[in-house]
C-alpha cells in the first residue's frame, strides 16, 4: 500500500490493486484517496488521449463525459461513476455494457431548501413585501400560508423525499406521483394514481422528476389544463420537462399564477427570451443546488461507492442506461 494515499500520476508504476481513473482533477482525487487509500486513483486528462500504460477499472466523470471519454473507457474500465444527479446529458451510448452509477441525491438538502423557499415566497408575497417608503395599514392583500396547503410533487427520488420532509413540518398535505406504484417510504406522503390526478387539487406542484425521452414535455398543455387555477409550478428538474409554449398560455390566462423555474430548455435561455420578462416567471439560474458543501457532498456519493466496489458490495445509484435515470 502506499503511504502517502496521494493520487497516481502519469509516471507512477501501476499496481496490482483496484485503480480509478478520474477526469475531475488534483483536488477530488487527493480527497478520494485519502478516504480511501486501498484503492489507487489516476488523474486523467479531459481532452488529451491517455498514456497507453495508464489503465483502471473504474471512471469518475463528468456528468456530460468528455472528450476523450471513448478512449479512457477503452482502458480497462468496467464502472462508470458520474459526478452528479442526472445523467441526461452524458452519452449513455459510449457505456457499451459498462455498470453506471450516479451521486444521486447528493445536491437534496441544498435543492429542497431551495423549493420551500419559492414555495414560502410565493405564500407571503416576496419580494413584493419588501417596502422602501411609509405604507398605509393595513396592507390590501392577505399573505399566504403554508399550512392546510397541497403539495404536488412529480418524482419521489431522493430531491422529492427531502421536499416532502420540509413540507410536512410546515403542515402541508403532500401527495406525489411516481413511475412505479411503490409506496411512498415516509409516512405522511399520499400516492397519486396518475399526474393529472395529483395536480388537479395541488396548489403547489414541483417537478422533481429525471429527464427522459418518456417525460419530455410531459407537462404540457392538458396536464397545465387540469391544475387547479392559481396554481404554482416549481421546476427544480429539467426544463424538457415542460412544454414551454403551452406553459405561456397557462401564465397569461392565469390558470399559473406563478412559474417559478430553477430549469429551462434551453440553458442558458438566449437573450430577449420571454421568460426573462414575464410577470408571472420567476427565473433563475439553475443554482438550486448550490450550498458551501455541494462538490463535497457529490463526492461523498461516490466514496461510499467505491468502498462498496473495494469490499464487493452492491453499489448505490445504479443507472439504468435504457430508462434513462
Amino acid at each position: 500500500m502506499r503511504q502517502d494515499a496521494s493520487p497516481l500520476v502519469y509516471g507512477d508504476v501501476m499496481t496490482s490493486r483496484k485503480r480509478v481513473l478520474l477526469h475531475l482533477g488534483g483536488d477530488v482525487a487527493a480527497r478520494v484517496s485519502a478516504a480511501v487509500p486501498e484503492v489507487d486513483v489516476v488523474v486523467v486528462s479531459t481532452k488529451d488521449t491517455v498514456p497507453a500504460d495508464v489503465r483502471g477499472e473504474a471512471l469518475l466523470t463528468l456528468p456530460w463525459g468528455t472528450h476523450n471519454l471513448p478512449g479512457v473507457l477503452a482502458r480497462g474500465v468496467r464502472w462508470v461513476h458520474v459526478l452528479g444527479t442526472g445523467v441526461d446529458r452524458f452519452p449513455l451510448a459510449a457505456l457499451g455494457d459498462r455498470v453506471l452509477t450516479c451521486s444521486r441525491g447528493g445536491s437534496a438538502v441544498p435543492i429542497a431548501e431551495w423549493v420551500l423557499a419559492t414555495i414560502l415566497a410565493f405564500e407571503k408575497h416576496l419580494p413584493a413585501m419588501w417596502i422602501h417608503e411609509p405604507v398605509a395599514r393595513p396592507m390590501p392583500d392577505a399573505l399566504g400560508t403554508l399550512a392546510g396547503k397541497t403539495l404536488g410533487l412529480v418524482g419521489l427520488g431522493g430531491i422529492g423525499l427531502a421536499v416532502a420532509r420540509r413540507a410536512l413540518a410546515f403542515d402541508m398535505h403532500v401527495r406525489a406521483s411516481r413511475r412505479t406504484a411503490a409506496p411512498s417510504p415516509i409516512p405522511g406522503v399520499a400516492m397519486a394514481g396518475s399526474l393529472r390526478e395529483l395536480v388537479a387539487d395541488a396548489d403547489h406542484v414541483v417537478l422533481a422528476a429525471p429527464a427522459t425521452p418518456d417525460t419530455r414535455h410531459f407537462v404540457d398543455g392538458e396536464v397545465l389544463a387540469a391544475m387547479k387555477r392559481g396554481v404554482h409550478l416549481v421546476n427544480i428538474a429539467r426544463g424538457a420537462l415542460v412544454d414551454q409554449d403551452a406553459l405561456r398560455a397557462a401564465l397569461d390566462d392565469g390558470r399559473v399564477a406563478l412559474a417559478s423555474l430553477d430549469a429551462v430548455d434551453p440553458e442558458p435561455l438566449p437573450a430577449g427570451h420571454w421568460m426573462y420578462t414575464h410577470p408571472r416567471v420567476r427565473l433563475s439560474p439553475h443554482v438550486s443546488w448550490s450550498a458551501p458543501s455541494a462538490l463535497d457532498e457529490l463526492v461523498d456519493r461516490f466514496i461510499d461507492n467505491l468502498r462498496r466496489w473495494r469490499d464487493g458490495q452492491p453499489l448505490a445509484g445504479i443507472v439504468d442506461p435504457h430508462a434513462g435515470y
